[in-house]
């Protein structure tokens, strides 16, 4: 039996009522949520000794329900004779006090400032179809009415939809009326019962609000207000703010409908931002969806929350990553939460609770009105994450830097900058010990640690240029500087280089000396420039450097390369490049491409640029290391091969020598050597 309107037109007509009612006979049919699920609202706006004008009031149980729990002043009208007649038989006996009278709510009959509430279920929605002049006149006409029977700070109370052009007429017609508007969200009103004539029978919801306008004598200043999450209620100063507030929560709410209603495997993942009412410019959480094709032994549905500071390893941090997750999860849905610097999260269980509402309402339709959801993390702990320092550059924007807790809680230093909070610009690793003046272990900068694992297969380059150096020193430079640990690792490390680094935002170098363990003198140094016109200062006055490293990444998002910026792969600047480190000096790259034309583009310039042109991929990363010389000494293979093995050999010596680390090996000599590309 279809007993939805077939057109929004049929909403306002009698007839289409008349004949609704008919079908449904007794059985009451609960647009927008019953009183349970209403009271919460309801009773914050409405008092039992309020004198209560219920308009539409169709054959829902709402009026008898308030009736019945203490408000005996309601009045019912409805278009519908068929309705009233019903309702007044249904109810004489038990409701005595209740009065239902057929009247057209756009022309009503009482007097001015009769009832101190009118209470509307739905009946705004109906009426206001469309935005035709007839329609509109009509729903003008019943708002006059409703201004004209309310007495002084009486109340409409309004249960809508909140459909875009009923919720730009809302917030035009009452401030101009002199009502203080509030709109607040029903959250426990529209849930889909999975009844069969339901409009939500799929277990979807609709997202259901409260109009409540506040009729006033004189209003010098429009009061509006918001509360659509919690009981928290915002003041806005203009109506367009309502609106977007509004739209935000309805579009929301039709993702979750959509992930009620359908699996979303092999399609891209989708991201929610969750936002605490109190700060709505900076997320609290970031939660992804993932599904995939059921398997047999897998669960239905779960979240895992990922511990603080952990958000930007490549598990979390990337789309492939997370599907790498899920498909260690064994769930056929997983919801991946991460935590946003900035906020303070007290611990796990607090989290889940935070999260309790949110998480339900992606589950899948499967998974049982009711039922537990599993959430998976990390050990036991919501991870943690302290703020050393924020500031701003003038290049890069605001930053922070941060300390937190990895696995095995060792802690890491990190610089993060706002713009860009899902990669880490720098990291550090942290250790105790002993520094000159202090009775306690103090934590330091561990010069041993590299983040990046290219920086290591650079650092075998810089080696590579030292070893074929007869001079017996090794002036290298750094185009990209950064927290300065590939500096760092370098110098502590392979201790006849003298280094210069190139950077471009004097914030950074300040970050990295006061932040990062950067230590400036003879040996290195940091020149603040534009990376490119350094190059061609230095091509001008013939300086020379056996190795010439670029590490610098790309702010432009839009083109499928990010490390370097294209204009340093340009002809004139890679020959500055080749004048700097002459028939007997090595080049550097790191790239980071995904576009295979581009890569290719790049490696033709190399080679317009060099002779000699070797590359590295790494594994785990999309890094890739190029090396690039005009040196003879590399123009076969084999050579290639030897000399590159005996600078990773002599990185490992060195890094154990220096106590950099306890490793036998930093580099796999077999692994790198094999892999190396012409």
């Amino acid at each position: 039996m279809n007993l939805l309107p077939k057109s929004t037109a049929d909403f306002g007509s009698t007839e289409y009522w008349n004949s609704f009612f008919r079908k449904r006979g007794k059985q009451a049919f609960e647009w927008y949520g019953e009183y349970p699920e209403l009271c919460t609202q309801l009773h914050q706006y409405i008092k039992p000794k309020d004198e209560i004008l219920v308009v539409g009031c169709g054959n829902s149980k709402l009026s008898m329900d308030l009736y019945d729990v203490g408000f005996k002043k309601i009045t019912n009208i409805d278009i519908s004779p068929v309705v009233i007649k019903q309702m007044q038989e249904a109810n004489r006996l038990n409701r005595p006090e209740m009065t239902w009278k057929q009247m057209d709510a756009t022309a009503m009959t009482f007097p001015n400032e009769t009832f101190s509430v009118v209470l509307d279920k739905g009946t705004l929605d109906a009426l206001f179809t469309d935005e035709s002049p007839t329609v509109v006149t009509m729903v003008r006409n019943y708002f006059a009415e409703i201004g004209r029977v309310l007495r002084p700070a009486g109340r409409y109370v309004c249960i809508s939809l909140l459909q875009e052009h009923i919720l730009r007429e809302v917030v035009s017609h009452f401030p101009a009326a002199h009502f203080m508007l509030r709109i607040v969200r029903c959250p426990e009103a529209g849930k889909g019962r999975g009844t069969e004539d339901a409009p939500n029978a799929d277990g979807s919801s609709l997202v259901v609000f409260a109009i409540v306008a506040t009729k006033l004598k004189n209003m010098p200043l429009r009061v509006l207000e918001v509360g659509l999450a919690g009981s928290h209620i915002e003041r806005v100063q203009r109506p367009e703010e309502i609106i977007a507030a509004v739209a935000a929560t309805q579009k929301a709410a039709m993702v979750c409908n959509g992930l009620a209603r359908g699996s979303i495997a092999g399609m891209a993942e989708v991201s929610l931002d969750l936002f605490s009412p109190t700060d709505k410019e900076r997320p609290r959480y970031t939660i992804h969806v993932l599904d995939q094709a059921p398997k047999r032994g897998n669960g239905k549905y779960a979240a895992f929350i990922v511990p603080q500071g952990r958000e930007t390893e490549w598990l979390f941090a990337t789309p492939a990553g997370r599907r790498k997750l899920q498909e260690s999860a064994k769930f056929d849905r997983l919801a991946i939460v991460t935590l946003h610097r900035g906020h303070v999260y007290t611990d796990l269980e607090a989290v889940k609770a935070e999260l309790a509402e949110s998480v339900k309402s992606l589950a899948p339709q499967q998974v049982l009105q009711g039922a537990s959801i599993p959430y998976l993390s990390i050990g036991a702990e919501v991870g943690r994450r302290e703020t050393i320092h924020t500031g701003r550059s003038e290049l890069s924007g605001e930053y922070v830097v941060e300390e937190i807790a990895g696995e095995n809680g060792r802690l890491f230093r990190r610089l993060v900058f706002l713009s860009n909070q899902a990669v880490v610009q720098s990291e550090a690793a942290l250790k105790m010990a002993r520094v000159r003046g202090s009775r306690a272990p103090q934590k330091v900068i561990d010069a041993g640690y590299l983040a990046c694992q290219h920086h290591l297969f650079m650092t075998v380059g810089v080696q590579l240029a030292a070893n074929m150096d007869a001079t017996g020193s090794c002036p290298i430079a750094v185009v990209g500087l950064g927290g300065g640990g590939l500096c760092t690792f370098i110098r502590e490390c392979l201790k006849k280089t003298t280094i210069t680094a190139v950077e471009i935002d004097p914030e950074v170098e300040q970050i990295a000396v006061k932040y990062f363990g950067l230590t400036l003198d003879a040996r290195l140094r940091v020149v603040i420039a534009d990376g490119i016109q350094f190059l061609a200062d230095e091509a001008t006055r013939g300086a020379h450097y056996s190795a010439l490293l670029f590490d610098v990444d790309s702010k432009d998002a839009s083109v499928g390369m990010s490390c370097p910026p294209a204009a340093f792969l340009e002809r004139e600047v890679l020959a500055n490049v080749r004048k700097l480190t002459g028939d007997r000096g090595l080049f550097v790259l790191n790239l980071v491409c995904r576009n295979e034309t581009l890569r290719d583009t790049t490696v033709e310039g190399l080679k317009r640029a060099y002779r000699y042109v070797l590359s590295y991929q790494l594994e785990e990363d999309v890094n890739e290391i190029f090396y690039c010389t005009d040196n003879e000494r590399l123009k076969e293979v084999t050579n290639w091969q030897e000399l590159l093995r005996t600078a990773a050999d002599d990185v490992n010596k060195l890094a154990r020598k220096e106590k950099l680390t306890l490793e036998q090996e930093l580099v796999d000599l077999s692994d790198f050597i094999t892999a190396l590309k012409i």
